[in-house]
């Protein structure tokens, strides 16, 4: 069975019919796009058009047969591999709110590297990453969910992610500095745990300053703390590889 079906039929409902026939599934696991309307021609009978549609099963459903009553089973797509599997999800999810942007994918050992492709406005980045840092989570899931062997997702757009690496180290580094000019801890505005490891990171090899993370969920936050003996054993209190969530 191909993955894309184009059909005819009088209305759009009967071409979507046809296609829920074809792909033997309901309605609400299939992507549809209307490719032409039809017309009903001069007095409503005569030159009829036909109305086309575009399917496709949604990526979501992909390896799965959520059939009433019957426990999930591998379909034709169960095999698959990761990578595809979530490119396939991602395309799915944007096609749902009018989006038709490619997602190029890759995997590599414990890794999945997915890229957003088109998004020239940062539509899909949102507020400091949070709507590109949910749909990587949502993957994540529906990959998990489906077995994926622990692997880690990794979703970038317009190459944002070296972008907000880059602009982070320069504000962890300006902090600090800070930090040690006024001998005073200095907080840093709340985050995503992504971001936090990024500012941790960046200050790790630094002697003479101790990150610590602070507070709960959205409002979780670092503070840089000028480490006034010296020492790097109290180290690691709030450092990257232990800042947890």
């Amino acid at each position: 069975m191909k993955d894309v079906l184009e059909i005819d039929g009088k209305t759009i409902d009967e071409a979507i019919q046809r296609a829920c026939d074809e792909f033997n599934l309901p309605r609400e696991k299939l992507n549809i796009e209307i490719i032409s309307e039809g017309s009903s021609g001069l007095l409503g009978f005569l030159g009829v058009g036909k109305a086309r549609i575009r399917a496709r099963v949604l990526s979501i459903d992909i390896g799965m047969d959520n059939s009433p009553g019957e426990k999930p089973k591998k379909n034709m797509e169960a095999d698959l591999d990761t990578a595809f599997a979530a490119k396939a999800f991602i395309e799915g999810l944007l096609s749902r709110i009018g989006l038709d942007f490619p997602v190029a994918a890759e995997e590599s050992g414990d890794h999945i590297a997915l890229n957003i492709q088109g998004d020239g406005g940062g539509l899909l980045i949102g507020r400091g990453g949070q709507t590109l840092d949910a749909i990587q989570y949502l993957t994540s899931r529906v990959l998990n969910k489906n077995g994926n062997g622990g692997k880690r997702v990794a979703l970038d757009t317009e190459n944002y992610r070296k972008k907000r690496e880059g602009n982070l180290t320069a504000l962890a580094e300006k902090l600090g500095e800070k930090a040690k000019r006024i001998r005073r801890p200095v907080t840093v505005n709340p985050m995503s745990a992504h971001d936090r490891r990024i500012i941790h990171m960046a200050l790790q090899n630094d002697s003479d300053l101790i990150t610590r993370s602070r507070g709960e969920g959205a409002f979780r936050k670092i503070i840089i703390v000028p480490n006034k003996d010296g020492k790097t054993a109290n180290r690691g209190q709030g450092s990257g590889v232990r800042d947890q969530d």
